[in-house]
């Protein structure tokens, strides 16, 4: 089986939370699958970022804030794959642009439109757990693009369709989908399984579990997503077609 397994910023906050991620990972692997990991910014990096240019330019070009926007990705997909190796199992990182994810030339809020190269299966047949900076592509021009706030749940889905993935799993900080938000209420109702329509409708509504983009991605192209705890065991909720 082709797993493709998303760690979202809170998943990767401090050391402790990348050795989890990476021992999931690892475990994947060990059972004798092919994986795909798809990392975001790790925890406030991309605010951070966005702070640390304010004493430069008030308006950068939307081309240069992509350029610069993807470095945190880039950080942790590199922090992973030093991780996994750490613990004694191969691993890549690749860029976007690396994997060869094709995106529109909309800077800021691009689209995903396929895979441009066979890199990540070259490198999976090879035994690597193949780690892929979330958030970002390459448009045909060549320029680095990033797919808006939540871009990484979107590179999941996208790779997970073009890959033809027999699994994609999204890791966050709460243990499926929920009614309403369970940090803030404590009653709310976890749902087994969500179609993508009502899926979408929570998503639009302000759920920040799975970001929209990708519910619409996950649709078009029949993709079934599982969304898990990070921290806790569990089934968590299945998104698709019910």
């Amino acid at each position: 089986m082709l797993i493709v397994q998303k760690f979202g910023g809170s998943s990767l906050a401090d050391p402790l939370r990348i050795r989890l991620a990476a021992q999931k990972l690892i475990k994947t692997a060990q059972e004798g699958h092919q994986t795909v990991a798809v990392v975001s910014a790790q925890g406030d990096t991309t605010d951070h970022l966005l702070s640390a240019i304010a004493d430069i330019t008030s308006a950068p070009s939307r081309r240069e804030l992509d350029a610069y926007l993807s470095a945190g990705e880039l950080l942790s997909a590199a922090l992973m794959a030093m991780t996994i190796e750490k613990c004694g199992h191969r691993a890549i990182s690749l860029a976007g642009w690396q994997a060869g994810l094709l995106t529109d030339s909309v800077h800021g809020n691009a689209r995903v439109l396929g895979l441009q190269n066979d890199r990540i299966r070259k490198e999976l047949e090879q035994g690597n757990i193949v780690v892929i900076a979330g958030f970002q592509g390459i448009d045909a021009a060549g320029n680095v693009t990033t797919l808006g706030r939540g871009g990484s749940d979107t590179t999941a889905v996208a790779l997970a369709a073009f890959l033809g993935a027999d699994r994609c799993l999204i890791y966050t900080d709460v243990d499926g989908i929920y009614d309403r938000d369970p940090r803030i209420f404590p009653d709310a109702v976890r749902f087994d399984a969500i179609d993508y329509t009502s899926m979408l409708r929570l998503a639009k509504n302000g759920a920040q579990v799975l970001h929209d983009r990708a519910v619409e991605l996950a649709q078009e192209k029949g993709v079934e997503i599982q969304v898990l705890s990070s921290f806790r065991p569990g089934p968590g909720t299945m998104v698709g077609s019910y």
